[in-house]
């Protein structure tokens, strides 16, 4: 089965997360299909804490890909109309 998901990456204390398309069988921070966009729970500034390229989620998500409960959440603070969920 296909999962959209978060991957963790940073070091410790300072999280950095990788919002990808990969298979359910592979590690969390392992091989992944795709690349969607990031999640930095952290950034102050100018720096974009979200960025998602929904054009690929809407894709992943009609080819039946699921989505982690998390992943959903994320899209859903967008406020986007273009994903069904």
């Amino acid at each position: 089965m296909v999962k959209i998901r978060l991957a963790r990456y940073g070091t410790k204390k300072r999280p950095f997360y990788k919002i990808v398309v990969a298979d359910s069988r592979f590690p969390r921070d392992g091989r992944f299909i795709e690349r969607l966009g990031y999640f930095n729970p952290i950034a102050r500034g100018k720096s974009d804490p979200l960025k998602l390229n929904l054009e690929r989620i809407k894709y992943w998500i009609n080819k039946g890909a699921q989505m982690s409960e998390r992943s959903k959440k994320l899209i859903k603070s967008l406020n986007t109309k273009e994903v069904a969920l």
